[in-house]
């Protein structure tokens, strides 16, 4: 009666949208649990078993030779071969074993496999074996058998080792960041400027100004990327500026983010209080000292939700980044070194999951320090502005 009556209180839509974005988390969750959990896991258990059994364990397939028809030591009418599937030194719990490559797990471990001929194979589960024959075994090497053995769960951090050191993702991370945290910064600083003054100055042509921002959001990257490295590399000639250099990335990444921050920033600043303003004014406040002291802070939301979308961009960038930097080994960034090992790794998934996790730890982070500012600095001046 009272789950009635709780279920009645919240209301079935309501319920429902909140299961709904239960079920995107898990989605979005799911994928990136799979990443870490493989970035620490060997290549051997990669490939015997899923993320999901890291905690469990894996079974993995191997083969083994028994000891050779020579050792064998006759028991009443029989011939028998005994020993241990494992080399020396090693040890383990065998699951399953099998006589064919097409099945290697056709009998349990302890199961007495009748193998045809008179002969009978048991392994044990610790590894120790008993090879079975009604007549004298031929000569020739001993027969060969598969084996499920279970691996216990472990965990190694000699892929991140190995990415950071010999794979060159450790400068590209570097790169990455000297890219992505000015890239950030500088449209940040002139879209807010040019917010106050398109919210709170009056002056010819800023109804104009504002039409013209919002139609450059909609220009694609790729139809001005060109005609930008050209202006670059004829302004580099004029000045002698190297034609790579992380000055032409920067201005590029600005220049593609200034119209949205423009825009988010204008919104939020014309929707503050009028009143806040008129009386910084009557107190003989100048306009930069209006920006500095009231409008800034007052406006951290906005900043916050726009730094999230711009450091995301520039992070994940691979197009300008190439355009504008290079691909020299020492300046690929993070997307562009994943890249490569993409094509020169293409089967060791350790070494992969590694990589992409060293990627994604930084937005990740980004995004959950400034979350919470995300929604509120977007919707802000939605309803009213100046």
């Amino acid at each position: 009666m009272n789950a009635t009556a709780s279920l009645r209180r919240i209301g079935l839509p309501r319920l429902f949208l909140h299961l709904s974005v239960l079920l995107i988390c898990l989605l979005w969750l799911i994928p990136t649990a799979g990443i870490l959990v493989t970035s620490f896991r060997e290549a051997g258990q990669i490939t015997a078993s899923g993320w999901w059994t890291a905690l469990t364990g894996a079974a993995e397939t191997s083969a083994a030779r028994l000891a050779d028809p020579s050792t064998a030591k006759q028991e009443g009418s029989n011939y028998v071969i005994s020993g241990s599937v494992f080399e020396e030194g090693k040890s383990g719990t065998v699951r399953a074993f099998g006589t064919r490559v097409a099945a290697p797990t056709e009998y349990d471990a302890g199961e007495a496999a009748d193998i045809g001929d008179g002969e009978t194979l048991v392994v044990n589960a610790d590894g120790t074996y008993t090879y079975t024959k009604n007549a004298p075994f031929g000569d020739g090497r001993g027969k060969r058998v598969y084996l499920s053995i279970a691996q216990p769960p472990t965990f190694t951090l000699d892929n991140y080792r190995t990415v950071l050191t010999s794979q060159g993702i450790g400068q590209s991370f570097v790169n990455s960041l000297t890219v992505a945290v000015p890239a950030t910064i500088i449209p940040i600083l002139i879209a807010a400027f040019a917010a106050y003054a398109l919210s709170w100055m009056e002056f010819p042509g800023r109804a104009l100004i504002i039409a013209l921002v919002v139609g450059l959001i909609v220009v694609p990257l790729q139809m001005a990327l060109i005609p930008l490295l050209s202006m670059y590399n004829e302004i580099g000639n004029l000045f002698g500026l190297p034609s790579r250099s992380y000055a032409g990335i920067w201005l590029a990444h600005s220049a593609f983010g200034m119209p949205l921050a423009i825009y988010l920033l204008r919104n939020y600043i014309a929707g503050l209080p009028r009143e806040i303003i008129e009386s910084a004014r009557v107190d003989g406040a100048s306009d930069f000292e209006i920006f500095v002291k009231i409008i800034l802070p007052l406006s951290f939301p906005a900043l916050a939700s726009f730094s999230i979308f711009q450091f995301l961009w520039t992070w994940n960038d691979l197009l300008v980044a190439m355009v504008f930097l290079g691909t020299g080994k020492d300046q690929l960034v993070l997307t562009g070194a994943l890249n490569a090992l993409l094509g020169s790794m293409g089967g060791k998934w350790e070494i992969l999951t590694a990589s992409a996790f060293i990627t994604i730890i930084v937005p990740i982070i980004v995004f959950f320090a400034l979350q919470r500012y995300l929604v509120r600095g977007l919707l802000a001046g939605s309803v009213k502005g100046g």
